[in-house]
């Protein structure tokens, strides 16, 4: 388990955005919030079902060839430009800034991702550990657009414009206004975990304490169902994801 923060309300796991692991190549700036690759660490393996938070840029011209995946539910969330996604199920597309990809690899799946523009592209990928292994592989993109309040991107359910994966998580995005107060969800059931986007943004819990949190951070609250807590825009480029986890995977 990552280094925790005891408060009253709940257990915060805070990951600033210096601590995380970095990739760099002359093609891709990678950030990573949890172990990955070459870097490992016994402490950051994980949250929960939540195993891999990688914030990559890419440069034109340059990418990820052919490589597989198993047993993985991975959600990519496109920040800026485009990439162009080819597999082994039959899909061809371009992914752009606003969509969200969803791939289930379950028996399997070989993927590439790659930057055919001009200009560099911005992505978040995140990997989680589906409640079922070995199911059908299964892939879907959207584009969804994302207001001042929570937009859910990922949902058991895929209520409106979401989109299910063959995982309990759900997953939401917001882009609030300067002093535009974001609610979190109160579940006994569920770990949460902010991830920042761009911007700046507040933490503030029910026993008063407050949290500071910048592009790349990233915060845990491991007992949700304890204490109330809200998302405040604290700039005007505010920009963040929000999961709900079963904590007891």
């Amino acid at each position: 388990m990552p280094p925790t923060h005891p408060t009253n309300a709940a257990t915060l796991v805070l990951r600033p955005a210096q601590e995380r692991f970095h990739t760099q190549f002359d093609w891709l700036e990678s950030w990573h919030s949890f172990s990955f690759g070459q870097h490992q660490d016994p402490a950051w393996m994980g949250f929960g079902p939540l195993r891999v938070i990688n914030d990559d840029t890419i440069a034109a011209g340059r990418g990820f060839g052919m490589h597989p995946h198993r047993d993985m539910e991975i959600i990519t969330v496109m920040v800026d430009g485009e990439l162009t996604h080819a597999d082994s199920i039959g899909h061809s597309e371009v992914l752009r800034a606003g969509e969200v990809q969803r791939m289930s690899a379950g028996t399997g799946i070989v993927h590439s991702e790659i930057n055919k523009s001009n200009q560099p592209c911005r992505f978040l990928q995140i990997w989680i550990e589906p409640e079922r292994v070995g199911v059908t592989p299964a892939y879907n993109q959207k584009p969804i657009a994302i207001g001042t309040e929570w937009t859910t991107l990922i949902h058991p359910d895929a209520p409106s414009d979401a989109m299910a994966t063959a995982s309990a998580t759900r997953m939401w995005r917001a882009r609030p206004e300067l002093q535009g107060h974001l609610p979190l969800p109160a579940a006994a059931d569920n770990a949460l975990w902010i991830q920042v986007i761009d911007g700046e943004l507040e933490l503030r819990s029910e026993n008063g304490s407050t949290s500071l949190l910048n592009r790349g951070d990233g915060l845990g609250i491991v007992d949700s169902g304890t204490g109330a807590h809200t998302l405040v825009g604290t700039n005007t480029s505010a920009d963040v994801l929000l999961l709900a986890l079963n904590k007891n995977s």
